[in-house]
């Protein structure tokens, strides 16, 4: 642990994560819990995004875009797990910027995702024309940099401000609302800024996304055939789950009280939002999709 003072100001080198150090008879067994999460989650997104690159029936935007989604569970994943007792200064400066980014790029590309639905049932006779590939690699590269940006300005901030709370975080991975406690009284009011802008930002897409699906359920409506209906609904249902699955996990986070302590609910909600949407996304995209499944067989060599 290395904390040395310079005049008023102490210089932070280290981080001590306390989450699960708080609890040293459970170690061992959280360990292995976390390592079979993480190599189910690893495994889950890899071959996600193996399918949609090498199968060529899965050569469309939306499986574009799941196989950018992917992509990003993986970073995301091992952005948070690999480290969980300790992590250098520089070591936290990384993890909050790529934790920051990825959530970011994430909602963004799930409500390009939203868009991508909307055109192709609202608009079916155009899609071709809208979601071309120039189209989709831009909107993708879109997603990819506003996550950049958002996490940019939300790092730089955070870590701008004064630490002179000790070096002991209240959480396994360097959590923005528990980096916050460690800060000085004056200079916690700069944070204020940023997270107004991030709430205008997440209920912009939120409110996108909302839209966006208001206009498809009416379409749907209209359409006479039942079957069509069904098949128009069952490609926004995977979506709609994961966007539900997104936006529950970080609102029960944003809105849980923070403790002065260390604190299971803390821990629990932390697992809830960092573990569960990255593990869930191939699952859920996978379980009931008819082409997903056939280009698996495909790649196993079963037909």
């Amino acid at each position: 642990m290395a904390d040395t003072e310079q005049g008023n100001q102490t210089s932070l080198t280290e981080f001590i994560l306390l989450g699960f150090g708080t609890i040293p008879k459970l170690q061992i067994l959280l360990f292995l819990l976390f390592l079979v999460i993480y190599i189910v989650t690893m495994a889950g997104n890899i071959l996600m995004v193996v399918l949609v690159v090498t199968d060529q029936n899965l050569h469309t935007p939306m499986y574009f875009f799941l196989g950018n989604l992917s992509c990003l569970e993986t970073y995301y994943t091992s952005t948070v797990l690999p480290r969980m007792l300790s992590i250098s200064y520089a070591g936290c400066v990384a993890q909050v910027f790529f934790l920051l980014f990825l959530v970011g790029a994430d909602f963004s590309l799930l409500t390009v995702m939203a868009y991508d639905r909307y055109v192709a049932i609202c608009q079916p006779l155009h899609y071709e024309r809208v979601m071309n590939s120039r189209a989709c690699v831009q909107m993708a590269a879109g997603a990819w940099i506003s996550g950049i940006l958002y996490s940019v300005l939300h790092t730089g901030n955070t870590f701008a401000l004064t630490l002179c709370g000790g070096n002991k975080v209240d959480q396994f991975f360097c959590e923005i609302p528990q980096l916050l406690k460690l800060t000085c009284s004056d200079s916690y009011l700069s944070e204020v800024g940023v997270l107004a802008f991030t709430v205008c930002l997440v209920l912009g897409c939120f409110i996108f996304i909302i839209v966006s699906y208001v206009q498809i359920f009416k379409s749907v409506l209209r359409i006479p055939s039942e079957q069509s209906r069904h098949k128009a609904i069952s490609t926004c249902l995977p979506h709609l789950t994961v966007v539900s699955l997104f936006v529950c996990t970080g609102v029960f986070a944003c809105l849980k009280p923070t403790s002065s302590s260390p604190a299971p609910l803390d821990l629990v909600v932390a697992v809830l939002y960092s573990v569960l949407p990255p593990i869930m996304n191939p699952i859920i995209y996978s379980m009931r999709n008819k082409e997903m499944k056939a280009a698996l067989r495909r790649l196993t060599g079963h037909r």
